[in-house]
């Protein structure tokens, strides 16, 4: 996992085909490395040797057990095809943005504090914002699309399928994408989901209170498919038929008394129309996650086409819904996203649930060398996919977020409109064109010759250009100054202004951010260290607030309202985060504990502890015990 790799791509069905602006075969796609950066395994599965034929189709590369992806989910699908996970995936539901203007930023509150409005959490960073918003623009949507769904399709197994969750924005083209890419013969249903999520006023026409789920199969001739019922809430009662073989017609069944005999039916087959309410304001399982969905919509999607032991995979992954009733189901499970606070989401959701089964094992003494768990609830016997997970990082992801992070940061400080129209220059600012040069390296002569050449293409274009960088070789002013002598005179064109964002006059040393401090003690005793959390203090958290830092400390007096969860790890590596004790309050008024105690290795350890605040920014703080 540690080479980049060219994965050649088969191409796409072809019949019937739609065609877009800019529309292009994925003849190949560079698979990158994953960084492993976290790991959560209470019950030390990982360590232990699994049953070979329950995971006797997973790649030897990974550990067995779930798979948390963190970056780009169509590099993400690469890295899977590289890695063994071609023609093995058996059941594949994506959610992915719908063009529908929802407002996609996630309200957070801070925990167990009255009369505190809800606060923006992580908004989308600019990479996100292409993925999410820009891809609407000029048919980019359908090429995003297409070229993911072909991935998707190669790490199929051949008795697999793919669900691909939409509403009425986009259904129609993503039905013929699919066509395209799997074949309309493979198309098998088209789900209508409805669940009258609210009631709309006056608005002209009928609102629209469904989405629409569609299927698809890998191979015309085998598939998995198991049809599920649902109870009445009243029974119904039929007449009771049989074959008469006098008349050759099917006939009411009469008792021996000449009366026409009924049978009571509790429960019908699920057919393609869903009626499953959306979730309450106070659901257990609402994360406030903007685009989360039910539970038991997942539940019949893994339920009806796969079965036990089975391969899912989600690689739009939002509030992990997938994932979570994957692991409920005894499904082994993959997710992605691009977004990290969905993966943040995930994986404390996930903990919970893992420490929940672990706790029915040893409540029900019911385990064996099989890993099987009888569910108290529902009565019902699970073969449980894995009772750990591991999180990973593809194509080094962190930093690319932290260049688009103050990419957009730069746009908002200095006042640029970003467009979708030009694939060139970024935005504009009064009457300038404005170019980010990217933040990876110094503006340089070889940049602004970009600009000159894209310039001459444009021979109306009299804009002046505004360059935004972060530092700059002195040769680039050398050139700019060339530039710049040559165009002079009141009705010179396309001059150039550099930005510089650390020394720039105006718009200088403002990319600075305030991280999250706190004060903790770890002390160690033989075999075993104490753990106390003091004090801790967001400073992104105050700013989002916009109140006075000694007005906050007024009235957030206790430091734990500002922190989501926090976890241990006992012997870390500074390479992965190997969570040993986590503490995830269970309710949203709920707040974490702040002091533990609990054993370490014999030798000299470093003991690391990670706190994650109510925005998802993450601290973590070592020490040598």
């Amino acid at each position: 996992m540690t080479e980049k790799k060219e994965i050649k791509i088969k191409p796409a069905k072809g019949r019937p085909m739609l065609t877009w602006v800019g529309k292009r075969p994925l003849k190949s796609v560079a698979a990158f490395p994953a960084q492993h950066i976290e790991t959560y395994d209470p019950n030390n599965e990982l360590s232990n040797e699994k049953a070979e034929d329950l995971w006797k189709v997973w790649p030897e590369k990974y550990p067995k057990g779930g798979l948390l992806f963190h970056g780009d989910n169509k590099e993400v699908l690469a890295h899977l095809l590289a890695n063994g996970f071609r023609g093995k995936i058996n059941l594949i539901y994506i959610d992915p943005p719908f063009d529908s203007g929802a407002d996609y930023v996630r309200k957070v509150q801070l925990r167990g504090v009255e009369g505190i409005t809800k606060i923006d959490g992580e908004t989308y960073t600019l990479g996100e914002q292409i993925q999410y918003t820009d891809i609407w623009a000029n048919d980019n949507y359908l090429q995003f699309m297409y070229e993911r769904l072909l991935l998707m399709k190669e790490l199929l197994a051949e008795n697999g399928c793919i669900w691909v969750h939409c509403d009425w924005h986009k259904s129609h083209h993503l039905r013929f994408l699919m066509d395209e890419v799997f074949g309309s013969d493979h198309f098998m249903n088209e789900i209508v989901w409805r669940y009258v999520k609210f009631q709309m006023g006056e608005m002209g026409r009928f609102a629209n209170n469904s989405d629409r789920l569609l299927l698809y199969k890998k191979s015309l001739e085998k598939w998995v498919f198991n049809p599920i019922k649902f109870k009445l809430e009243i029974p119904k009662k039929l007449l009771k038929k049989g074959w008469d073989k006098e008349s050759g017609t099917i006939q009411n069944i009469k008792d021996e008394n000449g009366k026409t005999q009924k049978i009571e039916i509790t429960e019908e087959k699920v057919d393609d129309v869903w009626n499953l309410q959306f979730m309450g304001a106070t659901s257990g399982e609402r994360t406030d996650y903007p685009t989360q969905k039910p539970e038991r919509v997942l539940e019949r999607v893994i339920q009806s086409t796969s079965n036990p032991g089975d391969i899912v995979l989600d690689c739009f992954l939002g509030s992990g819904t997938t994932t979570a009733v994957a692991q409920r189901l005894g499904r082994k499970w993959i997710g992605c996203d691009i977004n990290k606070g969905a993966i943040q989401i995930t994986a404390k959701r996930l903990q919970t649930i893992i420490q929940e089964q672990i706790e029915a094992f040893e409540k029900s003494k019911i385990k064996n060398s099989q890993v099987k768990l009888i569910e108290i609830e529902e009565k019902k016997e699970i073969e449980q996919g894995q009772l750990a997970f591991t999180v990973w990082r593809v194509n080094d992801y962190d930093l690319q977020i932290q260049h688009n992070e103050a990419v957009n940061l730069a746009c908002e400080h200095i006042g640029i409109e970003r467009t979708r129209s030009d694939v060139f220059f970024d935005g504009i600012i009064g009457k300038k064109l404005a170019k980010i040069i990217p933040f990876n390296h110094p503006l340089s002569p070889i940049d602004l010759e970009e600009i000159k050449r894209e310039l001459d293409v444009r021979p109306d274009e009299d804009r002046n250009i505004l360059v935004v960088c972060l530092g700059k070789e002195l040769a680039a002013d050398v050139w700019v100054d060339e530039w710049n002598r040559l165009r002079r005179g009141k009705n010179a064109v396309n001059k150039i202004e550099i930005v510089e964002l650390r020394t720039d006059p105006k718009y200088g040393k403002f990319i600075e951010h305030k991280s999250a401090s706190a004060k903790l003690s770890i002390t160690r005793s033989k075999d075993k260290i104490k753990v106390k959390i003091e004090d801790f203090i967001s400073p992104s958290i105050v700013e989002r607030l916009d109140i006075d830092m000694k007005i906050f400390r007024a009235k957030i007096t206790d430091w734990r309202s500002m922190v989501d969860c926090i976890m241990i790890d006992t012997a870390y590596n500074s390479e992965a985060f190997n969570i040993i004790l986590s503490d995830i309050p269970e309710k949203k008024t709920d707040i974490v504990i702040g002091e533990y105690e609990l054993p370490v290795p014999q030798q000299t350890t470093t003991v690391a502890v990670k706190i994650i605040d109510m925005l998802g920014e993450e601290l973590i703080l070592t020490k040598v015990v």
